[in-house]
């Protein structure tokens, strides 16, 4: 058997030699100086080139990067400036909101104010009616009032709906209480038991009627 040398047999492997990757197979990845290495077509360019003329290229590039910065530090400012105006105007417009509720509502109370102020008036002069001798006749001063009151309801755009006995029925300002029989017209208004009220085209309340069944 042949003795091995001591030196040999001392030296550790080299393990670093060909060693596979973790797959068993060298690797191929470059590293990070590899992939930063410049192109060897541009080194070559610029060898070849007149160094005033890189000159010139890099300076021009930097002047161009320059502008770029400042073309996009100007759009920034212009975001910013364009946020702020929203944010303003939203502000504005939720105040401008808050003044028309509040306006509406002190012209609903105005009105109703004014409304209150004038009916007034007709409750004095039905307490005066009232406050007659028990022989006086107070028909006439509570037909006054009721002209009185009318005037108002007028003044507030208020119209009495009272049809006349014989007139059509018509369901959005007529309520039909019971059909009788009567000698107006089949399905027509045969008497008007409570009268209806409407104000700018609005029905406050229908007329409360009775329609004929015929004879």
């Amino acid at each position: 058997m042949t003795e091995q040398d001591p030196a040999e047999a001392d030296a550790p492997a080299d393990e670093t030699a060909d060693a596979p990757d973790e797959a068993g197979e060298p690797s191929d990845t470059p590293d990070a100086e590899s992939e930063n290495a410049p192109d060897e077509e541009l080194i070559d360019r610029v060898a070849e080139s007149d160094p005033e003329a890189i000159a010139t290229e890099l300076a021009s590039l930097r002047t161009r990067v320059d502008g770029l910065e400042g073309a996009v530090d100007e759009r920034d400012a212009e975001i910013d400036d364009l946020e702020s105006k929203l944010k303003r105007k939203q502000a504005e417009f939720q105040n401008y909101k808050k003044r028309m509720k509040k306006r509406r509502e002190e012209e609903k109370q105005r009105a109703t104010e004014d409304l209150v102020s004038k009916l007034l008036d007709v409750r004095d002069n039905l307490q005066r009616a009232l406050e007659q001798d028990e022989d006086v006749d107070i028909r006439d001063g509570v037909a006054s009032t009721l002209r009185q009151f009318d005037d108002v309801l007028d003044a507030e755009n208020v119209d009495v709906i009272e049809p006349e006995p014989g007139a059509d029925v018509d369901p959005e300002y007529h309520q039909v209480l019971a059909r009788v029989d009567s000698d107006q017209p089949e399905e027509t208004i045969d008497e008007v038991h409570r009268a209806g009220y409407v104000m700018a085209e609005k029905v406050l309340r229908e007329a409360q009627v009775t329609v004929s069944e015929g004879e």
